[in-house]
Order: C-alpha cells, then structure tokens, then sequence
C-alpha cells in the first residue's frame, strides 16, 4: 500500500533569474535551502501546484516572490517544526561574513559524502575522468578519492551516526512504537524495513528507519521475529516496545505472536494489544472487494488510457480535442496500479472529468467506450469513495499523531456502508454490500485498545465520543455497555500502570505536602503537633472525595474544535497539570496508523538500487537507505561532525 502519487516538480533552471535565489515564476528552483522543509514532490490543488510543508502539512504556492512565503513559513509560522530545525533554517538563510577563506579539505570530503548520500550518487561517478580535473580547477590541493573510498565512508558514517541514534533511543523516557514491511529488490532479495516512531521529551514526533536488512528466506514469521528481536537489541530497545504496525498477511501473525511470547515481561500487559493492523492495507483490501462490480467498465476505461499514453502522437490527438473542449491539455493520462485502489480513484477522477474528450478519441480511433449506463455508474462510485480517500490519506500520514483520530475514520466508514441515505442508486448498494463484509471481518467491533485510548486522550473527545461511537456502530445496547465497560477498565489500568511509572522516575504526584520544621520546647512542639493533626484531619477529609488526574481529566470541560488544534502542543502546555497522561499521551499519539512509513523506504531504496548499482551489498544499501533517512530533516550539513574520515 503506498500513498497517493502526485505530480513531479520541473528540474531546477541552470541560472539564478532571481535576487530572491528563486525563479520568479514557473519552475521551481531546488537550490534554496527552504526546499529541505518541504515534500519533494509538488500536489495539484485547484489546478496550481503547492509545496507542502514537512512538518504541518500545509500547502502553499511559491509565487512571483520567489519562495519568499514558503521561507517565511519555517521561519515564522509553522507551528510544528522543532526549534532547532527552525534555528538551524535560519542560519542558513543568513548572509555569510564576509572575509578571507581557508581551505579544510577534511570538511570538503565530509561534505562531499553527506552530499553523496542526500543526493543519491552513485559511487562510481567518483571514478569519471572529468572529476578529478573538476576537482582541480575549484581547489588543486583536493586529493579526489575514489569509488571504494567514497563508499566506505559512507558506511562509516552510517556507524557513526547510527551509534548516536541507538544512545538516543535508550535515553527516551518513553516507549517506541514500531512499523515493518517487507520488499522485494531488483536482485531478487527480500527486504525488512524497521522503523521507529516515538514522541520526546519535547512532544514532538520522530519517525526513523532503524533496520533495512535482507531477510533470509522463506519470509516466515519466525524469520521476520527474529530480524525484529535482533534489530531491536542491537539497538537496546527491547524493553521499549510498544506497539508495532503490520499488514494482515498470515507471517506477520506468527511473527506477533512469537514477540508477544518472547518480550512478554518487557511488554505492557504482556502485550495484549502489541499487534496494530495497518489500516491503509484493510481499507485497500476493504475497496478493492467493493470495486469488483465495475471491473468490466474500469478495465475499458484503462485500456483506454493505456492506448493514449502509449506514444506522443496519440496524447497529441487525445490534447486537440482537449482544447475544442476548452479543457487543459495533458503530459499523459493518470493510469492506475490495479491493485491499489486510491490510484484507480485518481484515474476515475481524470477519467469523469475528460468523459467527452475521452468519447471522441474512442470513437474515432475506433476503441471501445463505456455506455452511459456504465458511466452514470462510475460516476456515482467515484462520489461514494470520497470518503474512503479521505481516509485513506489520513490513515497514511506519519508525520503528525493519527492514533487518535482511527475512530472517528471508521464511523465515517461505517456511516458510508451503514446508511442507506448514502446509497444513491443500485449500483452504490451493491458496492456497500460488496465492502461491508470485509469491514464486518476488520473493524465490527475489533479494535485495538491502544487506539481506543489514543481517542479518550484527545481533549476534544474524551469518552464522549467513545460512548457516541458505539451508539451509532453496536446493533444491541448490551454490547453498548460492554464495550464502554472494557474501555473504562482499560483505561484505568494504563492509567495505574503509567502512575507507577511516573513514580518510579521522581515526579511527585502528591500536590500538598507537610513542612516538618525542628521542635525547640515542648510549648511549641505541642502548638505543632495541633497543627499538624488539623492539617491532617483536613487532608484525610479531601482525600475522600478528591479527583484522581484520569477523573479530572475527563470531567474537565473538552477543548473547543478548531482546524488550528494540535494535539501534542495540547499536552506539552498540560503536562503539568496532567503529569501521568501526558506520559501516556506520549506513547499512545506515536501509534502509527499504517505502515506507509516502512513502505516509503522502498521507493526510497529502489532509486539507489538502480538496475547501474544492482551489484550494491546489502550492508551498504542498509547503510544509505538509513543514514539518508536521518538525516532526511537536516537543513544544512551540521550531521558532517559525526564523520570520522580516514
């Protein structure tokens, strides 16, 4: 299950048109530092292309400015960007002073690998003929290196960095969450990708990629638990486990039930609710059963888009009769990968929305065309998988908490097969019908009980909303009252387990105190002793009716719901008023809805294992693969200081 393509921004110019250090207008220019903070591809959104934002998700334009307003984002206004990234952004937008430079050829080749790697280099460009001299021309006391040198630099600095990592990882006070996927490479090689997810100190979230090593075969669930035990104590982490995110396949079950066994004593409840099921994955499985009662008409309109993407002189013809329709002309039609199902969504969208253009290249190229039947049909299922696409996308982000919000996705879900009023026609009802079977398998009343709790600790929700959900979802009030009885249980013994915790590291949760002050008579001990016995008498009268945190909490009055609301920024301002559930606020907001984490380093490693570098070693695809990725979120080359070159 991978997440919604979208368009791919222009190469960067070879000039600098701008005093901005930007193009004006067009083409973006990916020299800018800002360009690190934001997504790599751009996204359509009323017909413009926007960059969106690393951090918050926002999506903006860089206009005739330059990228004057994306720079004025991460310096000013993006709320979520650590203050760090934000410190280290603005040093590198500020001017240099000015003054004479000295070479350091050691900060040169230290800068030379971190580029290697962030740019995907192949090493043996190192060894072209035009490089050395290259090199001469910008500094003659340069002394190139070679490809086998640039690689094992690589790959120490992988050691380095990763040394640093696994010191962070077991100094948090708090547990990690886990996501793992498996992948294919072009060598015939399997592949398991480990990735951590934890929020800090700071409430801020982390996601990295731990492990990418090759997976000995058969993929059985034996082997994916012991990649995941070894990985986890190469790192010394075991004992942090939380949660961990997988597809359904039947190895992943074993796998899960090998961990519990093992890490049982490390795990919270001996890990009764380790296993998270990727929800991307079951509402994939979930859509694709609905989409079977078009295969036919879907499987025309492809073929249909096939022929016209197949050469520029066909999307040549598909365009002139775009323009007499007054539409925009094409690069290429959307194509879907059949068997994810949000890029058939995409291509439908397309498809609708050209309906005519489409029916007069068809008719006179003489290829065959849906009727109108047909197409009132797709029409109608395109409207009624919105919502599905929507949560698609939501279950899909890993750079913001979504642990809180799989409730709410699933009533809408629910709402969408459940509610006839939805259901406009035939052909919708038989999609429901189609998909609520496998929704009634997944999600009828089986849902981790992390994630229930993830949805009481959002302030705007509390138990509130739990009660309102198994309304609207439970057919019987027995099973209203079951539910809501076992979330209450739950809750409260994550809360005394957390308690204990918050204890166990010198937080004092006992808000009054007594000041026992040194007796200097016996007059004065007495006069004393009677304060002490009324303070006394005071306390154990408000301690039968004081609130403990988890009633106060959930009494207090809910958080108004705004757009603007972020939830961890919520408990970093509460934490002291909440000390034991913002710590567990900390580990239930890191759960990972979806493995698209683990799964976006595959794409990630498919560009570095190209078909010219598919003799690379594992080790060193494991080492580029990782270090790339921490460093993923670095605005400059600060990380070079990690390096030891030899």
């Amino acid at each position: 299950m991978e997440t919604m393509s979208t368009s791919h921004p222009a190469e960067a110019s070879d000039t600098n048109t701008s005093s901005n250090d930007d193009h004006s207008s067009g083409t973006p220019n990916r020299r800018s530092k800002v360009w690190e903070h934001f997504e790599p591809e751009l996204v359509e959104v009323d017909g413009a292309l926007k960059a969106v934002c690393r951090y918050c998700g926002m999506k903006m334009a860089s206009g005739k400015s330059g990228t004057n307003s994306l720079r004025n984002h991460i310096k000013d206004s993006c709320r979520k960007i650590s203050a760090d990234d934000r410190q280290r952004f603005i040093a590198t937008i500020q001017k240099q002073p000015a003054g004479p430079f000295t070479f350091n050829p050691q900060i040169s080749r230290e800068l030379m690998i971190t580029w290697c790697i962030r740019a995907e280099v192949a090493f043996n460009k190192f060894d072209d003929p035009s490089f050395s001299p290259w090199m001469a021309s910008l500094q003659p006391t340069f002394d190139c290196i070679g490809r086998q040198t640039i690689r094992n630099d690589c790959v120490r600095m992988y050691g380095r960095v990763k040394q640093t990592l696994a010191s962070e990882l077991q100094g948090l006070d708090s547990r990690i969450c886990f996501t793992s996927d498996l992948w294919t490479s072009n060598q015939k090689l399997g592949y398991m990708c480990l990735t951590t997810h934890y929020v800090d100190a700071n409430f801020a979230l982390h996601k990295k990629i731990i492990s990418f090593k090759a997976l000995k075969y058969p993929h059985s669930g034996l082997a994916i638990e012991e990649a995941i035990t070894r990985c986890m104590t190469e790192y010394g982490i075991k004992e942090k486990m939380f949660t961990i995110t997988l597809d359904n396949a039947s190895n992943n079950n074993t796998a899960c039930d090998l961990l519990q066994e093992s890490a049982k004593s490390d795990l919270l409840f001996g890990g009764q609710h380790l296993r998270v099921r990727c929800c991307a994955h079951i509402l994939n499985l979930l859509v694709q059963d609905g989409m079977t009662i078009a295969d036919a008409t879907l499987e025309m309109i492809r073929d249909l888009i096939r022929h016209i993407n197949s050469s520029p002189r066909r999307i040549q013809s598909f365009n002139e009769i775009a323009e007499r329709e007054s539409l925009s002309p094409k690069a290429g039609l959307v194509l879907d990968i059949p068997n994810r199902w949000n890029s058939t969504f995409d291509m439908i969208v397309e498809a609708v929305k050209y309906r005519s253009v489409l029916k007069r290249y068809a008719a006179s190229n003489q290829e065959p065309f849906p009727s109108n039947d047909d197409w009132i049909k797709v029409e109608a299922i395109c409207d009624f998988l919105e919502a599905f696409e929507e949560a698609t996308r939501a279950f899909s982000a890993d750079r913001y908490p979504t642990a809180h919000t799989f409730l709410d996705n699933v009533l809408c879900i629910h709402e969408a097969l459940k509610n006839s009023e939805m259901q406009a026609n035939e052909a919708i009802q038989n999609l429901g019908r189609a998909m609520e079977s496998k929704f009634s398998k997944y999600w009828d009343g089986n849902y981790n009980m992390t994630l229930v709790i993830a949805t009481v600790l959002d302030p705007r929700k509390k138990m509130d909303f739990l009660e309102f959900f198994y309304q609207r979802v439970c057919n019987y009030f027995v099973d209203i009252e079951t539910s809501m009885t076992s979330a209450r249980e739950w809750m409260t013994k994550y809360f005394r387990k957390y308690e204990e915790i918050v204890r166990t590291n010198g937080v004092d949760l006992v808000y009054t105190t007594v000041s026992r002050g040194i007796m200097g008579s016996p007059v004065l001990a007495k006069r004393r002793m009677h304060q002490e016995f009324a303070h006394f008498r005071n306390q154990k009268r408000a301690s039968n009716t004081q609130k403990s945190e988890l009633d106060a909490y959930l009494e207090d009055e809910h958080v108004r719901d705004d757009e603007n609301f972020e939830i961890l920024s919520w408990w970093k301002t509460n934490k002291d008023k909440y000390p034991v559930l913002s710590t567990m606020a900390r580990d239930f907001l890191a759960i990972p809805l979806s493995t698209v984490s683990s799964e976006s380093a595959f794409s990630l490693s498919g560009r570095i294992l190209s078909d010219n570098r598919s003799s690379m070693t594992p080790e060193t695809l494991e080492a580029l693969v990782c270090v790339k990725d921490w460093l993923y979120k670095l605005p400059g080359n600060e990380d070079c200081s990690q390096i030891v070159v030899d």
